[in-house]
Formats: C-alpha cells, sequence, structure tokens
C-alpha cells in the first residue's frame, strides 16, 4: 500500500537498460581509485609510525685494525643530548636488509657499510652539531634521515591522491552526463503519456518523482554490482600481494592491498552517493525539460 504508483510504463522501453552497467562501470572505476589512494595513505601512516624518533649514522666499512670510526661514534652518540640509545647492526640484520636487492645469499668478502641503528628524542636533539661532531671525531661518517626521504614519498602520496580524486571527479561527471541523456530519451519515447498526464491534472513534480525513482532503481543495482566486483577486485590483489610476499617475491616495503574497516565502509557508501546523484540529476533534468513543454 506505501509504494507510490508509477504512471509512466518505463517497462515497455529500453531507454535505461544500459543505465545499471555505465554506472557499475563508474563504480567499479570510482572504488578503485578511492582505494588505492587509502592504501597509500595508509602505507604512508604506516611508514611514518616506523621511522618516528629513528635515524641511521653509515660508517665505512671495517677492516683489520681499522673499526671504521664505530668506536668514536658510539662515544659521540652516546654524549649527545636527545640519543635514546644507539646500536650497530650486525652482518645478519644488514644482509637481510640487502636480500631484496642481492638475494639471500651476501658474498662473506663483500665490504659492507657499518649502519647504527639511533633512537631519538626528536625535540632534543641538534642534528647539526650531531653531524658535524660525528663528521669531526668519526671519519666518513654520515647521518641518514629518514624522514628526508618521507617527505618525498609524501609529496608523491598527495600528488596520487589528487589524481585519484580527480578521476573520481570525472567519473562523477560522465556519471550525470550519462543520467541527463537517458532522462532524455526516455522522456521523448513517453512525450505522449507525460502530455496525458498533464492534460489530466498531474503536476511536474508528480511526473519528476515517476524519472528519479526510475533513475535511483537502476542506479542502485548498477552501483551494487559494481562494487562487488571492486571489491573482488581488491580481495584478489589482496591475496596475490599475500602469497608474492609469502614466496620472497616483493620487497618487504610495499604497501599492503588491504583496507581497514572504515575505509571498507567509505567504498561501501559509493552506490548510494551514485544512486543520489542520478536521483538528483534525473528529477533536475526532468524538471528543466518539463518547464519548456507547451
Amino acid at each position: 500500500m506505501g509504494r507510490p504508483p508509477i504512471d509512466v510504463p518505463f517497462d515497455r522501453d529500453g531507454s535505461g537498460r544500459f543505465l545499471p552497467w555505465l554506472v557499475a562501470l563508474m563504480v567499479y572505476l570510482a572504488a578503485l581509485a578511492v582505494s588505492g589512494a587509502l592504501m597509500l595513505e595508509r602505507a604512508l601512516d604506516g611508514w611514518d609510525r616506523g621511522l618516528m624518533g629513528t635515524l641511521t649514522v653509515e660508517l665505512p666499512p671495517a677492516s683489520a685494525g681499522n673499526d671504521g670510526g664505530l668506536a668514536a661514534t658510539l662515544k659521540d652518540l652516546a654524549a649527545a643530548p636527545g640519543v635514546l640509545s644507539a646500536r650497530p647492526l650486525s652482518r645478519a640484520e644488514m644482509t637481510a636488509l640487502l636480500a631484496p636487492w642481492l638475494g639471500p645469499s651476501v658474498p662473506n668478502d663483500l665490504a659492507l657499510p657499518q649502519l647504527v641503528d639511533v633512537r631519538i628524542d626528536p625535540a632534543r636533539l641538534d642534528e647539526t652539531a650531531l653531524a658535524a661532531r660525528l663528521g669531526r671525531d668519526a671519519m666518513g661518517a654520515a647521518i641518514d634521515d629518514q624522514r628526508v626521504w618521507l617527505d618525498r614519498l609524501a609529496r608523491l602520496v598527495r600528488m596520487a591522491e589528487i589524481v585519484a580524486a580527480g578521476i573520481v571527479c570525472l567519473i562523477g561527471a560522465a556519471a550525470v552526463l550519462t543520467v541527463i541523456f537517458t532522462m532524455q530519451a526516455g522522456m521523448a519515447v513517453h512525450r505522449d503519456v507525460i502530455e496525458l498526464l498533464h492534460l489530466v491534472g498531474a503536476r511536474d513534480g508528480y511526473i519528476a518523482r515517476q524519472f528519479q525513482r526510475q533513475a535511483l532503481r537502476l542506479s542502485l543495482w548498477g552501483g551494487g554490482a559494481g562494487i562487488v566486483l571492486a571489491l573482488a577486485t581488491l580481495l584478489a590483489l589482496a591475496h596475490a600481494g599475500d602469497a608474492a610476499r609469502a614466496l620472497g617475491t616483493t620487497g618487504p616495503s610495499l604497501p599492503s592491498l588491504t583496507l581497514v574497516p572504515t575505509q571498507l565502509a567509505a567504498l561501501i557508501l559509493l552506490p548510494v552517493a551514485a544512486a543520489l546523484l542520478a536521483m538528483v540529476t534525473a528529477r533536475l533534468t526532468v524538471i528543466r525539460a518539463l518547464t519548456r513543454m507547451p
């Protein structure tokens, strides 16, 4: 009883036949673009937390009778304000770091630089003074502050997010144009029915509601199919990434191809947003066309 009547016979024409398929494709592409941006943002947050309060000191390789300045470096780090701890990495740890590029077996005669993992209090550390002191006491010592490349990576992520937002905007514009064309075609097909409704006293808003409900229904079907395909694609990519990491064919620094529940909820809202956009576009299109009819 509560279902509103439908006086326009939409089931007798094919004006909206392709609308669900086009909306499904647009939601699918938009979901992939948004999920890619969310994954990059999540990976950047993880790298940021992992590097918070750390830096690395690189020293020349040690040789017989020469520790490469390791002892002097550790002494300077222990005396520097803001340095919480300093630990030289073992050769096994260095080999593990180089494994993604050189493979699991690094030759024993390969001279590797010495790395010192330093935990710091950024608020208390004077990095410029520490670098000058290390350069004076340990020849060849250099501070590798990961925040520098992390800032560059953050700029790349922001650019990727802007590109993703631009893609979503273009997809939204294409969806609006598609709905406008579909509604105009539908009104041309049902022109006689619309004129008859006008004759019996139907207002423009009543007729527009007929078309906007049709657009909402078709867009919900298409958006639902598109988001299901998008989630299936993301699930397949996540499984492929996990399998590649298990086989050791990808580097450990690659971002995880998974989303947290809040991000998944944001993706699931895409079909609803697409359907509402289609409904509003349909109403405005029909109202504008009806005002021009005699």
